[in-house]
C-alpha cells in the first residue's frame, strides 16, 4: 500500500487554509454521517471515527454538537454523495467525493474545475476502478503480529498490515470498516487513531513534472474552494 494514503491529506492540509471551510466540511459529514446511521457514537462507529478525526483536526465541540442537533431533528437538508471521476493535470486519475443538497449545481461546479485546468471529467467507473476503496487504521505500535491475530479471530478480511516507524498501519476493504475497528479496540481498549479513515487508495501513481505541477496544484486549489467538496483523491506524484 505504501504511503499513497498520505497523498490527499498533505494537499487538503495545504489547500483548506481556513479554518471555516475544514469546519463546515466536518459539520456537514457529521451531519450526514448521522442522519442516516444514528446520532449515539456507540453504535455508529463511522460516526465516532469522524468526530475524533475532527477534534484532533480542532474542530470546536460546539460546531460538532450543532451537526448532531441537526441530524436529531426533524427535516434539515437532505444530503447525498456524489462522486466525479477524471483524468487531471499530466493524466493523472482523480476522484471528487462530496456531499450535496443539490447534484445538478455540484456537477457543474466540478465540471468546471477539470474545464478551466483542460481537463476533462469522465464517466462513473472511468478511473475508479484503478482505485482500492480501503478501511484504513493506525495506531501506535511494535509488533503487527498480535494485531494480524486479533484481525483474524474477528474474521476481518484484512487486505495489508504495514508496521513502519513505531506505527501500525491495517488496510481493509471499506466494507470490513467497523468488524476492523471494533476488534482492535475490544482486544488493545480505547486506542488513540493516528488515522481512522475510509479511503480511495490508487493501484499505481502518476509522476507530474514541469508545468503540470502547478496546474494540478491550482485544480487542487479550485476543487477545495467548493463548499460540496469532501475530499480529492488521486494518483499524482510530484517529482523531486
Amino acid at each position: 500500500m505504501g504511503r499513497a494514503f498520505q497523498n490527499r491529506k498533505e494537499s487538503m492540509a495545504k489547500t483548506a487554509a481556513a479554518k471555516t471551510k475544514v469546519y463546515s466540511k466536518y459539520g456537514r459529514e457529521i451531519y450526514a454521517c448521522a442522519k442516516t446511521g444514528g446520532t449515539d457514537p456507540s453504535g455508529n462507529l463511522t460516526l465516532r471515527g469522524l468526530m475524533e478525526r475532527a477534534k484532533k483536526d480542532q474542530v470546536p465541540s460546539h460546531v460538532i454538537e450543532k451537526a448532531l442537533e441537526k441530524a436529531q431533528g426533524a427535516g434539515g437538508e437532505d444530503f447525498s454523495v456524489a462522486r466525479y471521476e477524471g483524468f487531471g493535470p499530466g493524466n493523472c486519475m482523480v476522484i471528487v467525493s462530496c456531499l450535496t443538497d443539490n447534484p445538478n449545481r455540484t456537477f457543474g461546479d466540478v465540471r468546471q474545475c477539470f474545464t478551466k485546468v483542460k481537463c476533462k471529467i469522465g464517466t462513473p467507473g472511468s478511473v475508479s476502478h484503478m482505485f482500492d476503496h480501503s478501511a484504513i487504521l493506525a495506531f501506535a505500535g511494535e509488533d503487527e503480529e498480535p494485531v494480524l491475530e486479533a484481525l483474524m479471530e474477528a474474521d476481518v478480511d484484512v487486505t495489508d498490515i504495514e508496521n513502519e516507524e513505531g506505527q501500525i498501519t491495517v488496510f481493509a476493504p471499506h466494507t470490513e470498516y467497523a468488524k476492523a475497528r471494533t476488534a482492535l479496540t475490544d482486544t488493545f481498549g480505547d486506542i488513540d487513531f493516528a488515522m481512522d479513515e475510509i479511503q480511495f487508495l490508487p493501484q499505481t501513481m502518476t509522476e507530474l513534472s514541469g508545468d503540470d505541477v502547478a496546474l494540478f496544484e491550482k485544480f487542487l486549489d479550485m476543487l477545495n474552494d467548493l463548499d460540496d467538496v469532501q475530499n480529492v483523491y488521486h494518483n499524482a506524484e510530484m517529482a523531486e
